[in-house]
């Protein structure tokens, strides 16, 4: 079925589209960047410092690590794209202002830039699962179930990243929130250890990071399991994206709209 793009629910595809076709131009160095670097971690933790450990939670680490790294390769997409490709857009090339005279508006670009974040995730995390198929990581078909959750984790840390770029002056404004937010979210969260293991404060903080929450889902969905509390962690993410996108578009808007 072909969308009427003259519909307001339809009016983000065209600039999704257009999103993906830059994209295929760069597609080597892209893929590269997105899935290169989580399956080269996924190998050399979970094979090397694996090496050096029985069990985790039950399971060889580099089971562990898979369903871990596999979050974090979301929400590094998600977060890239809604900064450092969102930003170039916007206020270096101006791409944004020339679809603003088109009949569209700031929150048709908007969720077209959140849908592409979480689109870009979907594909690292596919070649990351695909890499733990081969490698005998996966359990069973449960873990198709992770792909919807990977698009929602990218389009939440998508809607998240577009609030900062709202605000930043140039690229080196980003480097705050990933020393404040991004970095202490990976190693706080359950990807490379459990969250258990921690003190119980710090194990409470977790509790309200979105990526603790993806990989709540994500870990037992790998494994053979089902996720308990499921629809709580899902709650967590939706609460992010439908309270970050609102934020940024009032704060876009804002900008653009002088």
């Amino acid at each position: 079925m072909t969308p009427d793009l003259m519909s307001p629910w339809w009016r983000w595809y065209p600039v999704w589209l257009r999103n993906l076709k830059v994209w295929r131009k760069l597609l080597g160095p892209a893929l590269l960047g997105n899935i290169g670097e989580p399956v080269l971690y996924l190998l050399a933790l979970g094979y090397g410092l694996g090496s050096f450990l029985s069990t985790l939670d039950g399971l060889p680490y580099v089971v562990y690590l898979a369903s871990g790294m596999a979050c974090a390769s979301a929400m590094n997409t998600a977060s890239f794209e809604g900064m450092y490709s969102a930003y170039t857009r916007m206020a270096v090339q101006d791409t944004w202002l020339g679809m603003l005279t088109a009949p569209l508006d700031i929150r048709d670009v908007l969720i077209a830039e959140v849908i592409w974040a979480g689109t870009k995730s979907l594909i690292s995390v596919v070649a990351i699962l695909l890499v733990a198929g081969v490698l005998g990581l996966v359990t069973d078909l449960r873990a198709l179930l992770v792909l919807p959750l990977a698009w929602l984790l990218g389009c939440c840390f998508g809607a998240m990243a577009l609030t900062i770029t709202a605000v930043a002056r140039n690229y080196d404004s980003f480097l705050y929130y990933f020393t404040l937010l991004i970095t202490p979210m990976l190693l706080l969260s359950g990807v490379f250890f459990p969250v258990s293991s921690m003190p119980a404060m710090v194990q409470t903080g977790a509790g309200f990071l979105p990526l603790y929450h993806a990989v709540a889902l994500m870990r037992p969905l790998m494994t053979g399991a089902w996720p308990a509390h499921a629809w709580l962690h899902l709650s967590v993410l939706l609460l992010y994206t439908l309270l970050a996108f609102p934020l940024a578009l009032r704060l876009i808007r804002r900008r653009l709209i002088k």
